[in-house]
Order: structure tokens, then C-alpha cells, then sequence
């Protein structure tokens, strides 16, 4: 329990940036198993499309510090990198 009103004023706004950084990492999670999806179905074009849409959200979480800068350029390697496989193997 705060003793305090700032501590108080501090647990609350804990709370709410917890939740507010627990939904964007959510939201992330489900853009990549979406554009996994469309990797491993063939679907190139809506892959590179989802990719797109995937590193603007990983840019946007690291800038606000959801996550770490390097974590997100790492992921969107990868995430490329399965792109470029699945374009290769498809030919």
C-alpha cells in the first residue's frame, strides 16, 4: 500500500502504462503470427504488404519503449529474412 500521495499518484500510473504496454505487445504478437501465416501459405505479396505494416508497429513500440530498439530491429530481420526464404523456396 502507497504511503504517500505521490506513491499513490506513481501505482496508478504504473497500472496504466502496464496495460497500455501489455495490449501494443499483444497487438504485436498478433501481427506476426499473421504475417508468419501468409509466409508459410505462399502469399508473397500480402506478406510483403504485412511486413510493412509489422516494422512500423516495431519501430512505433520501441520509440514509445515498449520495447527495446534492438529487439525490434532484430525481429524485423527476421522477419524479413523468412520472407526472403519463402520467395526463394517458392521458385
Amino acid at each position: 500500500m502507497p504511503n504517500t500521495k505521490s506513491a499513490e499518484r506513481r501505482a496508478r500510473n504504473s497500472a496504466r502504462k502496464q496495460s497500455t504496454n501489455h495490449s501494443r505487445k499483444t497487438s504485436l504478437k498478433t501481427l506476426g503470427k499473421k504475417f508468419l501465416e501468409l509466409v508459410q501459405s505462399g502469399k508473397k505479396d500480402e506478406a510483403a504488404s504485412q511486413l510493412k505494416t509489422l516494422s512500423s508497429a516495431l519501430d512505433k513500440a520501441a520509440k514509445t519503449g515498449v520495447i527495446h530498439r534492438r529487439n525490434a530491429d532484430r525481429k524485423k530481420s527476421r522477419l524479413a529474412t523468412a520472407l526472403n526464404r519463402a520467395a526463394v523456396t517458392a521458385k
